[in-house]
């Protein structure tokens, strides 16, 4: 199974669509070494200035990824949901990805390692292309879980030393705190715990979506969620995108419908910079780029009814009328 990396490293390129935010993640962690993981997360857990990141919060802290790696906390957990694996799962995922590549879909690694959770070709994971899709590596990572009896209760780092067999057993545990968190948040168990601070969509980013802007969006539902239904308002609202959330497992479970209608809404927000998102609705409140926290909405006095439980709002840029 895959190795643990040891300090050796050859140039790479970090997944995303914003070459200069991955490159900063990049240097940053090349400046400090074999320490790099647990340096370059924590420094944004103090007041430094950071243009772009996201947050979820548990208790009084608040714990922080980058825009980059928070999407790809949004497939591994939305991966998840779509399983029906309990938010363990997700946790155990997300600190695995963590440990292994800092949550950066790298093409570098240990030996012929590359991925989300540096899987090794040469040990049956499947070939570089494949692992290079982090859809594929995720679920070739939840096969294995879920194979491995017991792993909802063992110890995270346990379970994931499992499925990884890396040299370094117990280095997962580190990332445990912030891993909850963000799981907690991403399967809806923690409602409006989980925002992003986000520019502006460009000009530029809203005509790369050509005819639909709201096709990125559509596209990574299919793409995280599955078959959940999601319809486009069309020319009615422009940009407007409801989704049904009650057909994900997680709706037949604790916290019923509106779990799952909180766990899409956070999938969203987290995801946001890729699909262009610039509000979501949910119940009755409201994130979106301007104000990036979940305002309590006054219905009454809004233009727009809220959602109706178990669905979710969400509205991405467009073209200048």
């Amino acid at each position: 199974m895959a190795s643990r990396r040891s300090t050796r490293r050859r140039k790479g390129r970090a997944s995303g669509h914003r070459p200069l935010r991955a490159a900063v993640t990049l240097l940053t962690v090349t400046a400090v070494g074999a320490g790099a993981v647990v340096v370059a997360l924590n420094r944004l857990d103090d007041s430094t200035p950071v243009a772009e990141r996201c947050a979820a919060t548990a208790g009084e802290r608040s714990w922080y990824l980058s825009v980059a790696q928070a999407d790809n906390a949004a497939l591994v957990t939305g991966t998840s949901l779509r399983r029906g694996l309990p938010a363990r799962a997700a946790t155990i995922g997300i600190a695995t990805a963590l440990q292994e590549s800092r949550l950066v879909n790298i093409d570098y690694g240990d030996r012929d390692s590359v991925g989300l959770f540096q899987q090794r070709p040469s040990q049956g994971w499947g070939s570089v292309e494949q692992i290079m899709d982090p859809v594929y590596s995720t679920n070739a990572f939840y096969d294995v879980l879920e194979t491995v009896d017991g792993y909802e209760d063992m110890e995270i780092t346990v379970a994931a030393q499992t499925v990884q067999r890396s040299a370094f057993p117990d280095a997962y545990a580190q990332h445990e705190p912030r891993s909850r968190a963000w799981a907690s948040s991403l399967t809806g168990y923690s409602p409006a715990t989980l925002t992003c601070e986000l520019a502006a969509v460009s000009a530029d980013e809203i005509a790369a979506t050509h005819a639909d802007p709201t096709a990125p969006l559509l596209a990574r539902v299919a793409r995280d969620l599955g078959d959940l239904p999601a319809v486009s308002a069309g020319d009615t609202a422009p940009g407007v995108v409801t989704v049904e959330t009650t057909s994900l497992p997680a709706a037949a479970g604790d916290g019923g419908a509106e779990r799952a209608a909180w766990a899409v809404a956070q999938w969203a927000v987290a995801s946001a910079d890729a699909t262009h998102l610039v509000a979501v609705d949910v119940a009755d409140r409201r994130w979106t780029r301007a104000e990036p926290t979940w305002e309590v909405v006054d219905r009454a006095a809004d233009a727009t009814p809220a959602p109706s439980p178990g669905t979710v709002r969400l509205t991405v840029a467009t073209p200048p009328s």
